[in-house]
C-alpha cells in the first residue's frame, strides 16, 4: 500500500495544473498521480491544432514534464479499479494507494458510433490517436471525419492542409448552424469548401465495419467507403468510478465551489466537474482554460489554501485563417445582436436570452477582450443593442 499525501486519479491537463497548484501552498507533500494514459500529462489542444500547423512545434514540445516540476510520482497504464473513501484508499491495477487528499480528474471518453475501433478507425481524444490519424495523412488516403463540433471541424482542417483528402459528415444544414448566426455560419461553410474538403452536412454517420483496406460507413441508409475515419464527437465525462465511491454525480461529478465533492477530502475538476460557475449557474466545462484554472484552483485548496473557484473559462478556435474566442452560451436559437468591424471577419456576437441578458459572447478574430466579455454576462440587466454595438468592437 503506496502512502501519499495527494492522490490524483487522471494524467490530463488537470492533474498537472492540480499538482503544479499543490506546490504552490505545500512543498513537500507528496503527489501520486494515476493515469490509464501510455503518456504523462500533454497539452490536448495541440492534438487537433498546433502539432498540425507549427512546424516549429513537434511531439516533445507538447509535455508538461510534470514529474520534474513537481516530483509527483506518476504511474502510466494504470486503470483506478476502487475508491474507498472511509479508508481513504484507492485500488488499481497496479497496486493500491492511501491518500490523505484525493482529486478525480478522469475527464472523459470520447463518444463513438456503432464501428469497432482498428488500425484505420480512431475516435479521437488521445496523443496517440494524434499519432495514429498523423501516420494516415499525407498519404492521399480518403478520411472521413465524423462531427461538426470542435474536435471534428479542427481535425477536418487539420488533415487538409495536410495533404489528405478529407470528408466532414455532420447533423447540421451548414457547418457550425449549431453555434452561429446563419450569415457567419454560411461563411463558416464555405470556409471549408473553399480549402477542399468535401461536406457532407444534415448527416448522421450510425455504424460501419471495415473491409480490409476501407472503412465502409452507414449514413442516414447510405453506404460510402473511405480509407479511414476518425470519429470527433466530443465525450461522456467519465464517473462511473465516482459513482460507485458514492460520490453525488449528474452529467459529472457535483462539487461546491471549493471543488469539494460530497465526499470528505475528495475533490474534482477539469472536463469531469460540475460546478457552480459565479456568472453562469452550475457547468460542467470541456475546454483548456476550464482544465488549467480549475486544476490550479484544487491543488492550492487540497493544499491548504482557503479559496473559492471563482473563474468563468472561455473556449476558442482556429482553423485555417479564423479563429474566435468566447465565453457563456453560443446558441443561434438565442436572440443575438451582431457587431461586425469588417462582416464575418472582426466582430462580436451577443446572445441573449428572453430576458435580455447576456448569456454568451462571441468574438472572432480578437483578442484580451475576455474580461470585457465576462463583464457583460455578470450584468444582470435587459440590454438593448445600443448597449452593446461598440461596446467591446
Amino acid at each position: 500500500m503506496a502512502e501519499f499525501r495527494y492522490v490524483i486519479i487522471g494524467g490530463g491537463m488537470a492533474a498537472d495544473s492540480a499538482a503544479q497548484g499543490i506546490r504552490e501552498i505545500d512543498e513537500e507533500g507528496s503527489i501520486a498521480i494515476i493515469s490509464d494514459d501510455v503518456d504523462e500529462p500533454y497539452t490536448r489542444p495541440a492534438l487537433s491544432k498546433r502539432l498540425w500547423t507549427d512546424e516549429s512545434f513537434d511531439e516533445s514540445d507538447n509535455y508538461f514534464d510534470t514529474a520534474e516540476a513537481t516530483g509527483a510520482r506518476i504511474t502510466l497504464r494504470t486503470e483506478a479499479t476502487a475508491v474507498d473513501v472511509e479508508a481513504k484508499s484507492v485500488m488499481t491495477t497496479h497496486g493500491d494507494f492511501t491518500y490523505d487528499k484525493l482529486l478525480f480528474v478522469t475527464g472523459g471518453r470520447p463518444k463513438g458510433i456503432d464501428l469497432d475501433e482498428g488500425e484505420r478507425v480512431i475516435c479521437f481524444r488521445e496523443f496517440n490517436d494524434y499519432r495514429r490519424l498523423r501516420d494516415l495523412s499525407g498519404q492521399n488516403l480518403s478520411i472521413a471525419v465524423i462531427g461538426g463540433g470542435f474536435i471534428g471541424t479542427e481535425l477536418a482542417a487539420a488533415l487538409v492542409q495536410n495533404d489528405t483528402r478529407t470528408t466532414l459528415i455532420f447533423d447540421d444544414d451548414t457547418l457550425g448552424g449549431s453555434i452561429f448566426p446563419p450569415d457567419l455560419a454560411k461563411q463558416f461553410h464555405e470556409l471549408y469548401r473553399s480549402h477542399g474538403v468535401t461536406l457532407v452536412p444534415g448527416t448522421k454517420a450510425s455504424g460501419g465495419h471495415a473491409d480490409g483496406d476501407r472503412v465502409v460507413l452507414d449514413c442516414d441508409g447510405e453506404s460510402h467507403e473511405f480509407d479511414a475515419v476518425v470519429v470527433g464527437l466530443g465525450i461522456e465525462p467519465a464517473t462511473q468510478l465516482a459513482e460507485e465511491a458514492g460520490l453525488d454525480t449528474d452529467d459529472g461529478i457535483i462539487v461546491d465551489e471549493s471543488l469539494r465533492t460530497s465526499k470528505p477530502d475528495v475533490f474534482a475538476a477539469g472536463d469531469v466537474a460540475r460546478y457552480p460557475d459565479r456568472i453562469l449557474g452550475r457547468q460542467r466545462v470541456e475546454h483548456v482554460d476550464n482544465a488549467t484554472q480549475m486544476g490550479k484552483a484544487v491543488g492550492r485548496i487540497m493544499a491548504g489554501a482557503d479559496e473559492s473557484y471563482t473563474h468563468t473559462p472561455y473556449f476558442y478556435t482556429n482553423v485555417f485563417d479564423f479563429g474566435y474566442q468566447a465565453v457563456g452560451e453560443l446558441d443561434p436559437a438565442l436572440r443575438t445582436v451582431e457587431d461586425w468591424k469588417k462582416p464575418h471577419t472582426d466582430g462580436v456576437v451577443y446572445y441573449l436570452g428572453e430576458d435580455g441578458r447576456v448569456r454568451g459572447v462571441l468574438m472572432v478574430n480578437m483578442e484580451d477582450r475576455l474580461d470585457d466579455a465576462r463583464e457583460i454576462l455578470a450584468e444582470d440587466w435587459d440590454h438593448t443593442p445600443g448597449d452593446l454595438v461598440t461596446r467591446i468592437s
